[in-house]
């Protein structure tokens, strides 16, 4: 409503359509149930394919049919009303929940508003299913001291992720992404592993922030991550990054084609399908398409050569040696995740394309040059960003370790109160210090 008041409306009408389609698929037997269903899903779908997508079809239509003919379909002038992917999806579940029979119709209009708009977590999830959520909402929440202080301490991290770590690695990856033509193989390298880590804090401090500001009004909701650079194979990142997306997908899209419970072809397809249609909900770009499918042929690929990496493994001795094997696992995940998104972060496919082979070529003439001690070019960052972001990701990495022995905010709870104060201190003066302020958005609202 702050960019066009009248957007409000999409709401009201996605709103309206799924509240009664609820009550008619609980009061509904036979054939009708189904054409309900699908009623509410073309609506939420319509909404989400004329604001989101609409451009992006007649941009492809009119490039493919420009030799046959001179007639163009027009352009809208419209916005896409931030977080419009996340409440659709939202409102989805509601109703194919309740088809299912896992979820009874919500009577209560204003309740129902609520579970699609409740502030945390309307612009960028976590995605919440309507059995976590709506019971919730007639539940009453006596003020909790330790409660309220854990969400606060929770949105404190939260916001640390997005300012101090997001926020100081984007003044490296914007640079550079956005004036490839300016930069060389090495820039290209150090910018790519940098956004891989902006886009996690980014997002997963922006969850935080909503499942702490939840918290502190009493509601739970799901956690969203769970250390995803700590997975071991492409299957393992994404049971990490994203949960509430993931599990969408898996549940709503991944099961009904069948999911494994298919023959072997049906089942590559259906993973590579699923991620093809995740890449196209991030984007109306090919570049997210892209994305998806190459995390859709990563997980096919690890199917397929499964027996043959086992019996590598055992012959090169390294499952005598688990935890070095992990670690090698996990840099190859790495490799992997952050090599496709480089397809998210670029604005076209030809862009991602020069950055990949710059990446490959450049990087081994700047190798050479460093060896032979020849001066390099511009290298699109200083010394002090650089230092910056090496320290921001180190500090990071250092707080996933510790909490995966122990609760930091547990374990901070359990100190004397003067330590505990200073801690505190200490976290606020970090932010302050170190905290890029601007007008950067969350990347995930363009969602």
């Amino acid at each position: 409503m702050a960019f066009v008041p009248i957007y409000i409306l999409i709401l009201g009408f996605t709103i309206v359509i799924d509240y009664f389609a609820g009550i008619l698929l609980e009061n509904t037997t036979g054939s009708k149930r189904k054409l309900y269903l699908i009623a509410s899903l073309v609506a939420n779908i319509g909404v989400l394919a004329v604001f989101k997508y609409y451009n992006f079809f007649v941009d492809n239509a009119n490039m493919a049919f420009k030799d046959l003919t001179s007639f163009k379909l027009p352009y809208l002038s419209i916005l896409l009303p931030i977080g419009l992917s996340f409440h659709t999806f939202q409102a989805m579940s509601y109703t194919i929940e309740v088809y299912r029979g896992n979820q009874k119709a919500e009577r209560h209009f204003g309740i129902y508003s609520l579970y699609v708009m409740f502030y945390p977590q309307l612009v960028a999830g976590p995605i919440e299913r309507p059995q976590n959520l709506l019971h919730q909402f007639r539940e009453k929440f006596d003020f909790d001291y330790e409660r309220v202080t854990d969400g606060l301490k929770l949105m404190a991290w939260g916001l640390f992720k997005k300012v101090v770590i997001a926020d100081r690695l984007a003044t490296v990856v914007n640079n550079i992404y956005d004036k490839p033509a300016e930069h060389h193989g090495l820039s290209f390298v150090v910018a790519t592993v940098f956004f891989a880590f902006q886009i996690f804090c980014d997002f997963s401090g922006y969850s935080d922030i909503a499942i702490g500001a939840a918290k502190v009004m009493g509601f739970t909701l799901m956690k969203n991550f769970n250390k995803p650079y700590h997975a071991t194979s492409i299957q393992d990142f994404w049971g990490r990054w994203h949960i509430s997306l993931s599990t969408w997908f898996k549940d709503y899209l991944y099961i009904p084609l069948g999911g494994s419970r298919v023959a072997v072809p049906r089942w590559y397809f259906n993973l590579f399908f699923v991620f093809l249609i995740s890449g196209l909900w991030h984007g109306a770009n090919w570049t997210f398409i892209v994305w998806g499918a190459l995390n859709g042929f990563y997980l096919v690929f690890a199917l397929i050569t499964a027996g043959i990496r086992g019996k590598v493994q055992a012959a090169s001795g390294l499952n005598k040696f688990p935890t070095l094997n992990r670690y090698i696992q996990t840099l190859i995940t790495f490799a992997l995740v952050t090599f496709a998104w480089i397809f998210f972060r670029a604005k076209s496919i030809s862009v991602a394309w020069f950055i990949i082979k710059s990446s490959i070529i450049g990087s081994i003439a700047d190798i050479n040059a460093i060896l032979h001690h020849t001066k390099l070019g511009d290298w699109g960052f200083t010394k002090f960003d650089f230092l910056m972001g090496i320290c921001a990701i180190a500090f990071l990495e250092i707080v996933h370790h510790i909490q995966k022995k122990r609760d930091i905010i547990y374990q901070v709870k359990q100190w004397p109160r003067l330590m505990r104060w200073g801690f505190y201190f200490a976290f606020i003066f970090l932010l302050l210090m170190f905290g890029v302020t601007g007008s950067g958005q969350f990347i995930y609202f363009q969602f």
